[in-house]
């Protein structure tokens, strides 16, 4: 499979200024296969330590931080010499060994001549965490599941994802069935990368949703073994809550809907630890649609997505049979997955928000900043061209660029322009 990611560390290891990289992500997004990939193509060899398999090299920073023993000892466990340039250091779940973040610093001011990358699948939990962390020394890449471009990739149509990256609106209109059918595929399979791959060799629902159950089986797992006991309980609660949060007609996260009269202050570590750990996203709210957003941002009303549309589904107890029997899953469940996939294609490339004004019927469901410019963005998950709360934020505050995104064909009016859902990428 081909992720696009492979081009992020390509410019890494061809630039002057590379410092050790730290790639983020939740557990089973392919973080190690990238790396491993990336390897095989740009390095003569690997020297690859997993510090949650190994755990006799937990403890190689522990004593010190002399990067000569410290390389000595990889090279000897890894059995790999190891040539500056040549040779990719590739340090994974460096969160299980002690001072291994903190080692970073010193790799890029003793040996900054090694090309190193450490990974980790709860790596947000260790840095959130960590006492002495080497800023400035280091440089970060987040690693999401799969888009809908690689899904297309992945499934062989590659030439119909070239039309969605070129923004060849004509050829996209012509094959916009196809589109159609293809995001109703990947609104069920989504996009981790053991899923997609089984996906696109053996096309079996089935078996998908098996490895959706068996990777949610592992996030459930990291609750009991990383997180706080006393946090469990209550990390299991918020997260289970989140397909009905999602349901919901405005998705605004409602403690009440995790427990009957709970409040915010009794969820807080949870909501960070699920954070920390990369299984969810959190898109708040703005007071005022002006720059820069963040400056806006109200704090105590958010939503929160899931890290992946299809693990959404398996939560939900998505049935396959809604892909087969034509636009239902569009219909029936419009709401939670229109909206999920948006967000997960959105966060490839933007930092969103969404604007709601109080005791008011307008909501517009993404807010970019790019540039100069605030993009609202409306969601509607069928063809539904009425608009009414983007018509009212256009006359409100008249912003350079607005978007809606539905299964219409691409359009631009004077005040705003359609994009298809399945081409959300363009934009």
């Amino acid at each position: 499979m081909r992720r696009y990611a492979i081009n992020e560390l390509i410019k890494w290891k061809n630039s002057p200024r590379r410092k050790p990289l730290i790639i983020e992500g939740a557990r089973q997004v392919g973080k190690t296969w990238l790396v491993k990939e990336f390897a095989s193509s740009h390095y003569k060899n690997i020297a690859y330590v997993n510090f949650e398999e190994h755990a006799y090299l937990q403890s190689l920073f522990t004593a010190d931080f002399d990067t000569t023993r410290i390389l000595d000892a990889v090279s000897a466990a890894t059995h790999t010499a190891i040539v500056p340039g040549e040779t990719l250091i590739f340090l994974d779940e460096i969160q299980d060994a002690e001072n291994g973040i903190t080692s970073l610093k010193y790799f890029r001011e003793n040996a900054p001549e090694h090309h190193i990358i450490a990974a980790g699948s709860l790596l947000g939990l260790a840095l959130h965490k960590q006492t002495s962390f080497p800023v400035g020394k280091v440089q970060f890449m987040t690693l999401r599941p799969m888009g809908f471009l690689e899904f297309l990739d992945a499934l062989g149509e590659d030439r119909l994802s070239k039309f969605i990256q070129d923004k060849d609106w004509s050829n996209i209109e012509t094959f916009a069935p196809k589109f159609r059918e293809l995001l109703k595929q990947y609104y069920f399979v989504g996009g981790m990368p053991e899923a997609v791959l089984a996906f696109s060799e053996n096309h079996d629902w089935a078996e998908v949703r098996e490895i959706q159950l068996e990777i949610l089986k592992s996030y459930d797992f990291d609750f009991s073994k990383h997180a706080p006991a006393e946090v469990v309980p209550r990390i299991r609660m918020l997260w289970n809550s989140l397909p009905s949060q999602l349901s919901r007609e405005n998705r605004k996260f409602i403690y009440g809907l995790v427990k009957e009269g709970a409040r915010a202050r009794e969820y807080e570590l949870a909501l960070q630890w699920l954070f920390d750990g990369g299984l969810i996203h959190k898109v708040s709210n703005v007071t005022a649609p002006r720059l820069p957003l963040k400056s806006y941002e109200d704090k105590s009303s958010f939503k929160l997505f899931i890290l992946d549309i299809g693990l959404l589904g398996a939560m939900s107890g998505l049935d396959s049979a809604t892909i087969v029997e034509g636009n239902r899953i569009f219909t029936e469940f419009k709401g939670s997955l229109t909206e999920q996939y948006v967000l997960q294609e959105l966060i490839l490339r933007h930092d969103p928000f969404y604007f709601s004004k109080a005791n008011a019927q307008q909501e517009i469901d993404f807010l970019l900043q790019e540039g100069g410019n605030i993009i609202p963005i409306e969601v509607k998950a069928e063809e539904n061209l009425r608009a009414k709360s983007l018509r009212q934020f256009v006359t409100d505050y008249n912003p350079a660029i607005a978007y809606r995104t539905s299964m219409s064909n691409y359009r631009k009016e004077t005040w705003m322009t359609n994009i298809p859902l399945y081409a959300i990428a363009a934009i």
